[in-house]
């Protein structure tokens, strides 16, 4: 590493971190300086500020200070693999501001176009946030924002627009006792598979991910219309559409 040596207050100052954070870590063993001037002066060299950086990365993962001291003590320890982790877990925060940046737009093409949008506007905006961000990988977001792009805005309206009317008339078939088996229920079975691959690409990842989304999300299913008898009816006819004939 090339050579440097920073005293406290100009490391401090580097960092953005407070001069009383670097002294904590000093003195729990965490980050020790390397060296010292005559006058006893804390001197950082180009490894403690290597290390600062694990530190930092490590804290931000959500690692305890002491979970942090064990990771770094390990004789595995591996630098590169926590370069690795923050990373992905920036990538992670860009995809969470894009799916942020997505669902703001649509609020503020609802307020430009004059169109009212209700505190439970803002709220299901504020859970679908939490909702994908939760149940989706940093990949799997990236891959929906490519395809949200790819169709259009007009077209994901459309579907949008089908879901409501599609769940009503399988909620319809169900409620008239019809056998998942019939025509009328495969048609309609065919349909909610083809608008679930449209999402998800065919991606059996992503399709699990939807489908422990709906499981764990109760209320958002509920609201939906995706309630447990509904959907173990749509289970019963997907099934029927896979059986051999």
């Amino acid at each position: 590493m090339q050579h440097t040596e920073l005293k406290v207050g100009e490391l401090a100052r580097r960092t953005g971190l407070s001069i009383r954070a670097l002294h904590h870590y000093d003195e729990i063993g965490l980050l020790k300086p390397s060296a010292h001037t005559a006058s006893g002066h804390r001197l950082y060299t180009a490894e403690d500020i290597a290390r600062l950086s694990h530190i930092l990365s490590l804290k931000q993962l959500g690692f305890s200070l002491e979970e942090i001291a064990e990771t770094l003590g390990r004789a595995d320890f591996s630098a590169l693999r926590v370069v690795e982790l923050r990373l992905q877990r920036a990538r992670e925060q860009l995809a969470e501001q894009r799916q942020l940046c997505d669902r703001l737009d649509s609020l503020a093409r609802q307020l430009r176009a004059a169109e009212p949008v209700s505190a439970d506007d803002f709220l299901q905006t504020i859970e679908a946030m939490t909702m994908f961000e939760k149940y989706y990988t940093p990949e799997q977001l990236k891959e929906l924002e490519a395809r949200r792009q790819a169709m259009g805005d007009d077209a994901i309206k459309q579907v949008e627009a089908e879901w409501p009317r599609l769940i009503a008339s399988m909620r319809e078939q169900m409620e008239q006792g019809a056998d998942p088996a019939s025509e009328p229920v495969r048609a309609l079975a065919t349909r909610w598979r083809e608008l679930v691959r449209a999402f998800t690409g065919g991606n059996p990842g992503m399709e699990k991910s939807l489908q422990t989304m709906h499981q764990q999300e109760p209320r958002m299913a509920q609201r939906q219309g995706r309630d447990p008898k509904l959907m173990e009816y749509v289970g019963r006819a997907m099934a029927c559409l896979d059986a051999p004939k």
